[in-house]
C-alpha cells in the first residue's frame, strides 16, 4: 500500500510541475482609421498689375503683401492673391507641407518671367484643427527690363502637397 501512496504522489508531483512550466494570456487587437489629408486649392496665385519699366523683382508674401526692388513700380489693385489651400484631415494631426521647388515660368506666348522662391503661413506644416487649416503660399517673380505688356500665365500647374507627419 506504500508503494502505491508512493507511485501516486510520484505521479501528483511530476503532473503538478508539468503543469507550471507554462502559463497563457491573451490579448484583443483594434485600429483606428484616420480621415485621409486632403488639400483644395482656394485661391490661385495673382500678382496683379505691374509695370516692369527697367525690370526687378516683385515678392508676393503669403499675407497677400508685395515688396519690390529694382524699377518695377506695383499698380494699386484688388486682385492681389497668395496662392490659398484649404488642408482637411483628422483633427489635432500634424502635417508637413512641400512646396514647389524648382524655377517656373509665366508667359504671354511670347516672352516668359521666372517664379520661385515659394514661401508658405505654416513654413513646414501645422496641425489640423476644427477639421481644416488654410495655408497661404506666396512666390518671387523676376521681372525683366522692358517686359512685353501683356497677361503671363503659368503653362503647368505648379503642385503643394502635404501629408501627416
Amino acid at each position: 500500500m506504500k508503494q502505491v501512496i508512493s507511485i501516486l504522489i510520484f505521479f501528483a508531483f511530476a503532473l503538478s510541475v508539468k503543469g507550471q512550466t507554462s502559463a497563457t494570456a491573451s490579448f484583443t487587437a483594434s485600429v483606428t482609421i484616420i480621415q485621409p489629408i486632403g488639400i483644395t486649392t482656394t485661391s490661385n496665385m495673382n500678382f496683379a498689375n505691374l509695370d516692369a519699366q527697367s525690370g526687378g523683382v516683385v515678392i508676393l508674401t503669403p499675407d497677400n503683401t508685395r515688396i519690390t526692388t529694382g524699377g518695377v513700380e506695383l499698380a494699386d489693385d484688388a486682385t492681389v492673391s497668395a496662392a490659398a489651400f484649404e488642408v482637411t484631415g483628422e483633427e489635432g494631426f500634424a502635417f508637413s507641407i512641400t512646396l514647389p521647388e524648382n524655377d517656373y515660368i509665366l508667359t504671354n506666348g511670347s516672352e516668359s518671367m521666372i517664379i520661385k522662391d515659394f514661401t508658405s503661413s505654416l513654413a513646414e506644416g501645422g496641425n489640423i484643427s476644427g477639421g481644416s487649416r488654410t495655408v497661404r503660399v506666396g512666390a518671387t517673380l523676376d521681372v525683366n527690363p522692358n517686359q512685353t505688356p501683356g497677361i503671363y500665365n503659368s503653362p503647368a500647374p505648379m503642385n503643394v502637397t502635404v501629408n501627416y507627419n
